[in-house]
């Protein structure tokens, strides 16, 4: 077993053949696996990997496989349906678990399995890329600052940039499902885009308009900083806002097979993802405020490179420390594995110097 190897499973995807190609820059190398043969042949074949194809549903090929490695990078979504089988076959080959999921229902799956990591020595961090990283650094980095804080709130704008195919699928699958958001520590169910709000970033000369959405942050917050009260925001147009106010009056519509299915033939059509080009030129903000019961608030800002580059860098970042033996047992988020300056590792990342008072 190579100390610089890992099995990246959903290596032919858009952001898993990213990974594959950036592999080298962190000294490692990477066996690329996924069940479409013909495509995991010509990436390797191209990057001069190993490779292994097989289906999740192959038990028996999946543990052969993570018997290879001591870390499988999890590239394959929607993982409400791919988690369970690979974090199983963790357990029972003692396989640390990555990967970027960013489904609060799967962080919460996956959570149940802590005990069970710590007794195996291994480690189980899912969202170990964009946008729960640097969220996740940046709400526990402004914890530390106001230690008795009780309400988070945090959001994320993409300038540039747009949607992989795989990223496209699995938010299609959404499609007419109830928002959430995290009161008294329970994750409760609430309409998406319920609120919305102008956030500025100063530093960055930007502002967006930005609504909640049930993102991963819900659950990994939580874990890094106890915070009971957590609401998550995304960069959205604010026409599109105000339609989903009326959401709730064509829900049942969005869930129907005829519109999956005229959605996703437009997908299909579309490129698997931004060219190099574009994420050169894209970037990511990130705001984040804590508030404590006595109304003090502290908030911050930060930039980011393009969000699939980032994930790219996160992803193999973390790994290679994994690989260095650089780990807590258990289930982790990136923020309570490795702190919040974890985030500043990554290249083309700044963060405001201090937090904004209010």
């Amino acid at each position: 077993m190579q100390q610089n190897t890992f099995l990246l499973y959903g290596a032919n995807g858009y952001t898993g053949e990213l990974i594959a190609r950036f592999a080298s820059q962190y000294g490692l190398q990477p066996i690329l696996a996924g069940r479409k043969k013909e495509a995991i042949e010509t990436l390797a074949a191209k990057l001069r990997l190993p490779y292994r194809v097989f289906e999740l549903t192959d038990t028996t090929a999946l543990k052969s496989a993570l018997q290879e490695v001591s870390l499988v990078v999890h590239a394959a979504g929607p993982y409400d349906h791919t988690a369970a089988p690979v974090i199983r076959a963790c357990m029972d080959t003692h396989t640390h678990y990555l990967d970027l999921n960013g489904d609060v229902d799967v962080f919460e799956m996956l959570q149940g399995y802590d005990q069970q990591a710590r007794a195996n020595n291994i480690m189980v961090m899912p969202g170990a890329g964009f946008d729960v990283v640097p969220t996740d650094c940046m709400s526990l980095w402004l914890k530390n600052q106001l230690p008795d804080a009780h309400a988070l709130k945090v959001a994320f704008a993409t300038f540039g940039s747009t949607l992989s195919h795989g990223t496209a699928v699995t938010t299609l699958q959404k499609l007419g499902m109830p928002g959430a958001t995290r009161k008294n520590g329970v994750i409760v169910p609430e309409p998406v885009g319920k609120s919305g709000m102008w956030v500025e970033f100063p530093a960055y000369q930007q502002k967006a308009f930005v609504m909640t959405i049930p993102w991963g942050d819900l659950s990994t917050a939580f874990y890094s900083t106890g915070i009971p009260n957590i609401e998550t925001y995304t960069g959205m147009n604010p026409g599109t806002w105000r339609l989903l106010k009326v959401q709730s009056l064509f829900n049942w519509l969005l869930r129907t097979k005829l519109v999956h299915r005229i959605a996703r033939n437009i997908i299909d059509r579309r490129s698997p993802g931004p060219d190099d080009a574009m994420r050169e030129k894209a970037q990511c903000l990130v705001w984040a405020q804590v508030t404590n019961p006595q109304g003090k608030s502290l908030s911050a800002t930060m930039r980011c490179p393009e969000a699939y580059d980032l994930t790219a860098h996160a992803i193999l970042l973390i790994s290679q420390k994994i690989l260095n033996n650089q780990f807590k047992p258990g289930y982790q988020t990136p923020a309570s594995a490795y702190g919040p300056d974890l985030v500043l590792e990554i290249p083309g990342v700044t963060r405001d110097a201090a937090p904004t008072a209010s």
